[in-house]
């Protein structure tokens, strides 16, 4: 399986830290499984993004929290499923023991740049 990350990007500034965001959905309930949580953290990624004008294609750089290594396979999949084509940022990795509700598999925070050309 091809890795889904860069090993190194350049980025100019600005840039924009953007928090750990969780799978809660607009109702504040996370959906089951590792695949659908990935979604919807990047679905709340995406609308923390727009906020500042930009959009994932704009992220150099990723950390992914998961609750079990075992689950990483479905997530690698959800991951580039969600990832801009073509775009892999810098990440890093970690099995966590437990994020903020025990409901949680997994939790991803950004850093991006907003001077990074969408091209």
């Amino acid at each position: 399986m091809a890795k889904p990350y860069s090993d190194a990007l350049t980025a100019d500034g600005p840039l924009l830290f953007v928090s750990g965001q969780v799978p809660a959905g607009p109702g504040g309930e996370a959906p089951g499984g590792i695949g659908e949580q990935t979604r919807q953290v990047f679905r709340n990624m995406e609308a923390v993004l727009a906020e500042h004008g930009v959009d994932l294609s704009h992220v150099v750089k990723m950390t992914y929290y998961l609750r079990h290594i075992s689950d990483l396979e479905e997530f690698r999949e959800a991951l580039l499923a969600c990832l801009p084509e073509g775009h892999l940022p810098a990440a890093t990795l970690v099995e966590v023991g437990g994020l903020v509700d025990p409901t949680y598999l997994v939790e991803i925070d950004a850093i991006a740049s907003l001077s990074r050309d969408r091209g």
